[in-house]
């Protein structure tokens, strides 16, 4: 009996190369349908990005608009009171449509899971409480129970589109947020912390509880600064508001510790219309300049009935370093204008006597800052100080050309150096700080980790203002560090030594607000939380860069024309 041939022969057929071979009109048609379908996809997708692209021209635009109507109300003498922050959510979060490396959206998603433990461990554990303790399981007041650990944590979980998580944490704001405590606060941490957290909430929500809940606390700091110099005291009863420095530093301020609530009491002020928060702190760099040195270096010691100095170390590490970081942010803060040229003059100031502390190690040259006490140069760095590379970058580009790639050239050495603090152990994370001998490179001195963030923040503005993807690399590397020696069960956990890898138990309330979330930007588009709208506290926090003008100046606004095929606006001022 014959046999017919199935129907599913005849369709495979089809796919035989030979039976094209056979057919030359069949293949030409095969052919021509195969590029008509290539190029509507190729135009599909084309369409795409030009919209993309056309949407964040417009953005972009709309933003330099925002800004020219503020300086033509100002130019126009119409008085504006208080500064409207609006942010909205797609301009934050929504990164998907401009991911072009699919490595970066894995990453960023591992230190988002990395986020959702940490988070939801402090949520089972020490909801309300200051910190947690994860070995223990139980919740902590190291900052008199302010909710350190959910502030400081708000804007991370907005950026990182943490719905859920975040009106969990702004319902316990708004209904169990109590400042009314007879506890001795430490201005400094309460304003970085708490402040400046609520703050930038506030700019990223534009939910009016925690504009309503910085002002509270804010208004509880501000006694701390009534001395007969306007130089703050360190710690305040946040009932009674009764201010005192600790008894160890002899009665003295801390440099850090009296100059850095500029950004947050600044902020208030553009939030509010009430000028006493800016008042108050503005006046503390008022009197610093007056007797401001050559070198542009203090040291960490302020006698606040006096105003001056006490002879102690000069430092960029512990209780000197955010002093020198927010002279360059509030020149930032305030969009460069003149009304904040002193602070970039101080701070320049400041970098030229930072180079006299610059040396470098033997054998292998690392580059590091040292410390100095009288005429005396002490070959030690912490690792806090690792902040410095990210700030010498971040404000590299106010100089004329020679000048920037020196300092930037420096900041990329200085970053090798932090990386190397964490490659150096055993553990791959780094030590509290490091002595250098000659011959012998490095050497850990305090051998605790705590889960601080300052060589992944130098790292996030180096990847920001450079492009260069080593840098995302090193994040990376120090990441998975973390990942192995300090997560555990209930949350993450600091190191009692980097050698041996003993674990501490408390979770830093700055590994959520500063460590996980630089990680998270460092693998993110530039787009998100841009540096040229945001200022970061020393916290981390974000902050939105407003302009700011002297009374009565008279300011022209320049006229931006949108360049369409680059997408660049061009000033008509400078042509």
């Amino acid at each position: 009996m014959a046999r017919t041939k199935s129907s599913s022969s005849i369709r495979w057929r089809y796919l035989n190369p030979a039976y094209y071979l056979k057919r030359p009109k069949r293949l030409a048609l095969l052919f021509m349908a195969f590029v008509f379908i290539s190029l509507f996809v190729w135009d599909r997708q084309t369409l795409v990005r030009e919209h993309e692209d056309e949407l964040l021209r417009l953005k972009e635009e709309v933003e330099h608009l925002q800004i020219e109507l503020e300086e033509l109300k100002h130019e126009g003498g119409v008085s504006v009171t208080k500064t409207n922050i609006t942010t909205k959510r797609i301009d934050i979060i929504k990164t998907n449509d401009l991911d072009t490396d699919p490595i970066e959206a894995q990453r960023r998603e591992k230190v988002k899971d990395a986020m959702v433990h940490a988070w939801s461990s402090y949520e089972k554990y020490a909801w309300g409480h200051d910190e947690l303790q994860p070995q223990s399981k139980n919740g902590v007041d190291s900052f008199g129970g302010l909710g350190a650990t959910l502030i400081d944590s708000l804007d991370t979980l907005y950026i990182m589109g943490l719905d859920e998580q975040f009106q969990i944490a702004k319902e316990w704001v708004a209904n169990s947020l109590d400042f009314n405590k007879s506890y001795d606060a430490s201005v400094f941490e309460t304003t970085i912390r708490v402040v400046g957290g609520l703050l930038s909430a506030y700019d990223l929500s534009g939910d009016n509880v925690f504009l309503e809940k910085a002002k509270d606390i804010a208004d509880r700091l501000l006694p701390a600064w009534d001395t007969p110099s306007g130089i703050p005291y360190n710690f305040i009863n946040l009932v009674h508001g009764n201010a005192h420095n600790p008894g160890w530093t002899g009665g003295d301020s801390i440099l850090a510790d009296s100059g850095t609530e500029q950004l947050e009491f600044i902020a208030l002020t553009q939030r509010t219309g009430d000028p006493k928060y800016q008042q108050k702190v503005e006046n503390v760099i008022s009197v610093l300049n007056k007797t401001f040195p050559a070198d542009g270096l203090l040291p960490i010691y302020i006698n606040p009935h006096r105003g001056t100095t006490s002879q102690s170390t000069i430092t960029f590490g512990a209780m000197g370093d955010s002093f020198y970081e927010y002279l360059l942010k509030v020149w930032i803060q305030g969009n460069k204008t003149s009304e904040v040229k002193h602070y970039r003059e101080m701070w320049e100031t400041s970098m030229k006597g930072l180079l006299s502390l610059v040396r470098k190690t033997t054998p292998s040259s690392f580059t590091y800052i040292s410390e100095k006490i009288g005429n005396s140069l002490i070959d030690k760095m912490d690792e806090l100080a690792c902040f410095a590379p990210g700030m010498i970058a971040l404000g590299s580009s106010g100089y004329g050309p020679e000048e920037s790639s020196k300092f930037l050239h420096l900041a990329e050495e200085l970053a090798f150096t932090c990386y190397n603090f964490y490659q150096s152990t055993p553990t791959k994370l780094a030590g509290e700080n490091y002595f250098f001998h000659s011959g012998q490179d490095m050497a850990v001195s305090t051998s605790w980790n705590i889960l601080r963030p300052e060589t992944v923040e130098s790292l996030f503005y180096l990847w920001r203002l450079t492009g260069n993807k080593t840098y995302q690399e090193w994040g990376w590397n120090i990441f998975q560090a973390f990942e192995k020696n300090s997560r555990v069960e209930s949350g993450y956990v600091g190191l009692k030594d980097v050698n041996t890898g003993v674990k501490d138990n408390m979770m830093q309330s700055f590994f959520l607000a500063e460590t996980l979330k630089y990680l998270y930007l460092l693998f993110s588009p530039p787009s998100v939380i841009s540096l040229d709208e945001w200022v970061f506290n020393t916290e981390a926090h974000p902050l939105k860069i407003v302009p700011r003008f002297a009374p009565g100046e008279e300011h022209k606004p320049s006229i931006r024309v949108r360049a369409r095929k680059e997408g660049r606006f061009r000033d008509s001022s400078n042509p």
